[in-house]
């Protein structure tokens, strides 16, 4: 099975937050998932995330491939859990 970390569209119009997934790469983008670990709200300023970073790497040694977004969120995570 091909598994992706991607963004999972939820809220009202022009209100949007996501939610981070684990889900088939087949499945639509606020379909089925696997597992959810963070969240993700563009409208907020400064730190707009939580992700669970133990639960990320698993899913990424394990074959998951992460999106764009999701990519950039894991690495700005990354440098916040170095920092402190």
């Amino acid at each position: 099975m091909a598994v992706s970390i991607r963004l999972r569209r939820e809220g009202a119009n022009k209100r949007a937050h996501y939610k981070i997934v684990v889900a088939d790469k087949r499945s639509p983008r606020d379909g089925k998932f696997i597992e959810i670990i963070g969240r993700y709200d563009p409208k907020v300023p400064g730190e707009n995330f939580v992700i669970d970073l133990d639960r990320a790497n698993y899913w990424l040694k394990v074959g998951a491939q992460p999106s764009q977004t999701v990519t950039s969120i894991l690495n700005k995570a990354r440098k916040k859990n170095i920092s402190n």
